[in-house]
């Protein structure tokens, strides 16, 4: 096999080669090919780190959520090594400023068969942050169609869709230490009823 993997997305399909990051693009019968070089870039700035638009963080899990897989650059940008890595669950990167009513709802889509779309505050091993745009998918066994696991492909996000998300979750984050997840899930889903959009839709809106 001539490639190392390979994800699809709902028009996309990404192929991760040696050394090369290949993006087909497809609309209606053409398609577009991107090739970039898979080279890590990441960006410090005071204790946030980001990287390259063009690149794609990429995980995956079994179904408790423990690490099968990582690419350079979350290991990279996670800061710990791939052996701390493989094996450990995937919270391991979760930072405190997340609402653990976003993590639930996350949960809830995969586990049922669905996938979703997300915006996620990481921390390092060294105790530094990254911000995620978030694709996270159930995988399938062929035969038998039930979960096998779960995969996740991450890009930088639009800083302006920071800008939108960051209030709110710091606002659940307040409801959860006043009233628990159910009063941040319930204040979140307010929010959206007022904009008259779902949560993936909020999130894609910025991109």
């Amino acid at each position: 096999m001539w490639f190392n993997h390979i994800y699809f997305l709902k028009f996309s399909i990404i192929l991760f080669v040696k050394g090369f990051t290949f993006w087909y693009t497809f609309a209606y019968e053409d398609f577009v090919i991107i090739i970039m070089e898979d080279v890590v870039d990441i960006i410090e700035d005071g204790d946030e780190l980001r990287f390259n638009e063009n690149l794609f963080i990429v995980s995956k899990t079994d179904l408790k959520g423990r690490i099968t897989y990582a690419n350079d650059l979350f290991i990279n940008m996670s800061g710990y090594s791939e052996d701390e890595l493989i094996g450990a669950p995937h919270n391991i990167v979760r930072h405190p400023d997340m609402p653990r009513a976003i993590f639930k709802l996350l949960w809830d889509k995969v586990q049922a068969g669905e996938e979703i779309f997300a915006y996620v505050k990481n921390k390092t091993k060294d105790g530094k942050y990254y911000w995620v745009h978030a694709f996270i998918t159930p995988e399938f066994d062929p035969k038998t169609k039930k979960i096998t696991g779960y995969h996740s492909v991450r890009r930088s996000p639009s800083r302006k869709g920071l800008e939108a998300i960051i209030p709110i979750y710091e606002k659940m984050l307040e409801a959860e230490r006043d009233g628990g997840m159910e009063a941040s899930t319930k204040l979140l889903m307010d929010i959206l009823s007022q904009k008259k959009v779902s949560y993936e839709s909020f999130i894609l809106s910025f991109e």
